[in-house]
Order: structure tokens, then C-alpha cells, then sequence
């Protein structure tokens, strides 16, 4: 058999014989040096050949390493260069501004065998280190072994103490994850452990494909705007500061995308050091916590009687006297005394017509409704911290007439923040985001409420804020921004008492800006919870949602509207039905 017919499969005939020449010229040159007596030349002749070969390799392995520096992207999240273990990626808002970020720091060892005058290097490492405790600098010190005695050294740290010219001392570099803003965000953005790995917020909920960043992939970008979650901190604060409830929560989304823009815990921490911050100030009250919301349940009980024609806004409900329902008697908080059309029902914040309204719903379109404005079920978000509701066993009329004002359910604050979505954009309930949405998307959500009964709604919640109305949001009021809203005063059950205690409220107010335009255009949800507040002199002593979070709301949305693009117009009064009454105590 010819040896041109030997070679491999897809090799050219042509190309074969040629290697196969040059292998049997260089096999008869060693024969002929053997056959001469000259095995000099014969072991020249080998050397030759090894150092061409290597030398081969050596240029193969040089095009290869510059091709891959040059068109094969290495490091730029394509998987040829693993990132760092712990590495994260970049975390930022939604215009690009810096949340959390990996920076270089160090780790000090000391080599007590290396150390000439262990009393001078124990004195000027305690001077420079102040914040390791004395023990813990005599047992590196004075021990007879290389030990890790502090994490976490800045450059600048490390600069200083390398310029004290110990011996023994040596630094080895570790990443750290760094929030820039300190507390700003801190329970939306969360934190990560010594490993890197994610623990909270963003950072535990987008945990993979923040470190995936880490190769080269770019920040992840949150929904959040900084500016707006610097306001909504800042007015949740003095609220709180005034107030002095047990716990506050502030939240600000776009209802067509379900973005979140800002979302505020009080009190907060400093994720930089979450190891000194107690369970109690970690807590994201606004995903993790559930509150009976009292009086906001009431747009969600308005809207489902529009929405199945039981009633119209010129439906009227006698709340002249108590109603009695079963072996339980349903109270308004400021009664009115009156026959009340729909609109005043809710602007009176009416637990009477509430009830009344919603018997006549009736306990399965309720519930049914309930379900899937997503009031039973955690809200639909990426933090894992979301919190299951705590919802009614059995669906009777006690259930019904209880959860229609807001007592005998309990929502976290994003789960309410989701399901008003579908009263404001047009009745469809987009899911919750912490991510950035590309510009224009409107993800599409189940339909729950027709867009008649959305139009409706956002009347009556306007009819509720024009000051001089009767309605109990008037003090959420900014005038040329068109708002709306819901006071909501929820009364505790104590358990020791077995009863509701009036002394303990959850006082809330739900609003939306602008309420006029088409439904398609941009609208925002805000939502100021307090958890226990403290009236004063200035609220008469008062608590409820109408003194305490309307008036926060109202600072919110006027320092926000900017950011979102809103502009102030001239004040347009169009409501279903506008009657001129006292102003309430603003349950």
C-alpha cells in the first residue's frame, strides 16, 4: 500500500506526500551519517529537528495567547476566565448611579519570628489600630506563629501602616463589598457575607446573575431612582421622628411596569457594617412584615362592587345607625349619620356602607376577587424576604363584612402595593420589579378589573383629596398634581386583650399621582405606613393615616414629580360625585 494512501481523513493527498518526503529525507540523513561514521552529524541533525519542534509549539502557543488577548474577549463574561470566587458584579439605579460595588481591600498578618522588638511593634500596632481589643494584639504579638490579626484595610489604612517600617508585618489583598451610601437603599439593595454570597434585598434575590457580572458583564441595574428613594427616606423619617411609631415603611411604583422607585424601611442600617445592626433594624418591613391596612382594604372593596355592577357611584347605603351582622355590630369611627351615595361612603370612610357593600357582593366573587388582585399570596417580586398574608379560613359573612374596612387579613406592604396597581392602570396586575425595565416595556398582567371600573376608581380617590370635599386624604393634597388616595387606620388585635386595641393603629395612606389623563398615561403609586404612631398637639391628639401619613404622602409626591416627569397643570376638579361636607379625622 502506497504511504500517500495513509493519511487522515480530510487531509490533502498532495500535503500528505509532501510530509510524508520530508520524514524519510530526515530518516535516510541519519542513516547516511550512521553509514559515513559521523555521528556528529547524525546527532546534530536530531537536535536540529527536537529544536524545531519545540520551537513549532512555542509560536503555536504565542499566535494562540495574542489571538485570545485580541479578538477572544476573555474576561468579558464569555467563560474562558472564571471570575474571582466571592467577586460580585457592580450594583446601580436605574440612571447608572453606584449602589454597591467590589473594592481591593487588606488583610493584616503579623510573623511574631520576624519581629526584632515585640514591645515596640506591640505599641505602635495598638496605636495605629485602636479598634483591636488589647488581647487579641498581645496573643499575634507575642505568639510564636504567622496570625491573622485584621480584615478589611483600605489602601490608605494599609499605606499607613506599612509605613510604620515593622518587621513582621505583611498584607494580603481580599475583596469587600462596599455600598457607597451607606444606608441609603439598604433594604432594597440588602448585603452579602464575608464569602460574597448574598443575604438580603437585591443582593440575595439577584444573587447569580450579580456574581455572572463579576467576569465583565456590566452592572445590574436596579429599578430604583436615587433621587426619589432620597426623598421618600427623608419624609418617612421626619414622619417617624414626629411620630414615634414602632416601624414605618415607604414605597413609590410605577403602576403600568410594576417598577419599584423606591422602597424605605424605618429604621434602617448601614449595610457597610450589617453585623452591628440588630434584627429589628434589618427587618424590610415593606416585604417581610404583615399589617391589618384598615380603611386602603376599602378602594379594593369599592372597585370590586363597581366591577360587578352591585353598585354604581350614586349607590346609596343608609349608615344612619350601627349595622348589626350576625352576633357582631359594625360601627363607623366618625359617623356621618346619613344616607351615603358611594363616593361619600368612601370619602366618609364608612365602615357601615363598606359592609353593606360588600354583603352584597357576597363572600365567593369577594374572595374570588381578592385572589386575584394577588391579596392572598405573596407579592409577586424577587425579594426572597416576601411574606405570606394571613388570610380568613373560612369565607363567611363575618369574614366578608371584616376584610371589607381591612381588619381580619394581613398584607405586606408590597402585596397592597400590588394589587392597587390594577385600580390605577387600567385594571391588569403586572408583577412587582426591583429590575430595570427597558424603556417603553409595560409587561402584561392578568386582567382583574375592567378599565370603566379603573377610570371610576381614580375619580373617586381624587374626590377623597380635594380639600373642602369631606374627603379624609385632603391633607395628601399638592396642588397641580392631581392626587388621590386612601386613608387607612388600622386598629391591633392584642391577644392579651382578646380584642382590637384602639390605642395601637397601623395608620397608612395609599395614594396615586396624576389621577387625571388616559389610563395609558404615566402614573405613580405611594404608600407612607406607620406602625403604632404617637399623636401630638399639632394632630389634636389624633394618629390615624389621615394626620400622621397623608401629610408625608402628600411631601413625597411633591418632591418626586420632578424625577418621574410629571409636571404641575392647573387644578381640573372632575370626580364621580362631589359633595361639600365636614372635614373628618382622617381615618
Amino acid at each position: 500500500m502506497s504511504l500517500a494512501n495513509l493519511g487522515p481523513s480530510g487531509f490533502q493527498p498532495g500535503a500528505w506526500r509532501w510530509l510524508i518526503e520530508r520524514v524519510w529525507r530526515l530518516e535516510h540523513a541519519f542513516e547516511r551519517s550512521r553509514a559515513a561514521a559521523k555521528p556528529e552529524d547524525d546527532t546534530r541533525i536530531r537536535i536540529f529537528f527536537v529544536m524545531a519542534f519545540f520551537g513549532l509549539c512555542f509560536v503555536g502557543l504565542g499566535l494562540g495567547a495574542s489571538f485570545s488577548a485580541l479578538f477572544a474577549h476573555v474576561g468579558r463574561g464569555n467563560g474562558f476566565l472564571a471570575s474571582t470566587e466571592g467577586a460580585r458584579g457592580d450594583l446601580v439605579d436605574r440612571d447608572g448611579r453606584l449602589l454597591a460595588v467590589d473594592l481591593t481591600h487588606y488583610a493584616l498578618y503579623v510573623d511574631p519570628r520576624e519581629v526584632w522588638d515585640k514591645a515596640e511593634a506591640r505599641r505602635a500596632l495598638g496605636k495605629a489600630l485602636p479598634e483591636v481589643p488589647a488581647k487579641r494584639l498581645d496573643k499575634v504579638v507575642f505568639g510564636d506563629r504567622r496570625t491573622f490579626l485584621l480584615g478589611g484595610l483600605t489602601p490608605e489604612q494599609k499605606a499607613n501602616i506599612f509605613d510604620l517600617g515593622l518587621p513582621g508585618i505583611s498584607f494580603e489583598e481580599q475583596g469587600r463589598r462596599m455600598y457607597p451610601l451607606g444606608a441609603t437603599a439598604a433594604h432594597l439593595v440588602g448585603f452579602v457575607d464575608s464569602g460574597g454570597r448574598g443575604l438580603a434585598g437585591a443582593e440575595r434575590a439577584l444573587d447569580k446573575p450579580i456574581r455572572l457580572a463579576a467576569g465583565g458583564g456590566g452592572p445590574t441595574a436596579l429599578s430604583i431612582d436615587i433621587r426619589v428613594q432620597a426623598a421618600l427616606e427623608d419624609e418617612l423619617r421626619k414622619a417617624a421622628i414626629e411620630f414615634q411609631p414602632r416601624g414605618a415603611v415607604g414605597l413609590v411604583t410605577n403602576v403600568h411596569t410594576g417598577e419599584i422607585l423606591g422602597l424605605a424601611s424605618y429604621p434602617d442600617f448601614d449595610p457597610n457594617k450589617a453585623g452591628t445592626a440588630t434584627d429589628d433594624q434589618k427587618l424590610n418591613r415593606a416585604a417581610g412584615s404583615v399589617y391589618e391596612m384598615g380603611s386602603t382594604f376599602k378602594a379594593f372593596t369599592v372597585a370590586i362592587g363597581l366591577d360587578t355592577g352591585v353598585a354604581t357611584p350614586t349607590s346609596t347605603f343608609d349608615a344612619r345607625e350601627p349595622y348589626k351582622l350576625g352576633y357582631r355590630t359594625i360601627h363607623d369611627y366618625h359617623a356621618a349619620k346619613a344616607i351615603l351615595n358611594l363616593v361619600e361612603v368612601f370619602k366618609h370612610s364608612s365602615n357601615i356602607g363598606t359592609a353593606k357593600l360588600a354583603v352584597g357582593v357576597g363572600a365567593q366573587r369577594l374572595s374570588q376577587y381578592f385572589n386575584n388582585l394577588g391579596l392572598t399570596k405573596p407579592a409577586k417580586v424577587e425579594l426572597l424576604e416576601s411574606a405570606r398574608p394571613l388570610t380568613p379560613r373560612k369565607w363567611n359573612e363575618d369574614a366578608v363584612a371584616s376584610t371589607s374596612f381591612g381588619h381580619g387579613m394581613n398584607v405586606t406592604p408590597l402585596a397592597l402595593a400590588e394589587a392597587m396597581g390594577p385600580l390605577l392602570n387600567g385594571g391588569t396586575r403586572p408583577p412587582l420589579t426591583i429590575r430595570k425595565l427597558p424603556q417603553g416595556v409595560r409587561p402584561e398582567g392578568p386582567r382583574v378589573l375592567s378599565e370603566e371600573t379603573s377610570q371610576q376608581m381614580l375619580r373617586i380617590m381624587r374626590a377623597n383629596v380635594i380639600p373642602g370635599e369631606g374627603g379624609s386624604g385632603g391633607k395628601a393634597d399638592v396642588a397641580g398634581l392631581s392626587v388621590g388616595g386612601k386613608t387607612g387606620t388600622g386598629e391591633k388585635y392584642d391577644p392579651a386583650l382578646k380584642a382590637y386595641n384602639h390605642q395601637r393603629q397601623v395608620s397608612s395612606f395609599a395614594a396615586v399621582f396624576p389621577t387625571e389623563g388616559p389610563l395609558e398615561a404615566d402614573r405613580y403609586f405611594v404608600l407612607i405606613l406607620l406602625d403604632e404612631p404617637k399623636g401630638n398637639a399639632r394632630t389634636f391628639g389624633f394618629s390615624t393615616g389621615g394626620w400622621v401619613a397623608a401629610p408625608a404622602a402628600g411631601r413625597v409626591i411633591e418632591r418626586i414629580a420632578p424625577f418621574v416627569g410629571i409636571r404641575r397643570k392647573a387644578e381640573i376638579v372632575s370626580v364621580a360625585n362631589s359633595t361639600t361636607a365636614n372635614p373628618g379625622t382622617g381615618l
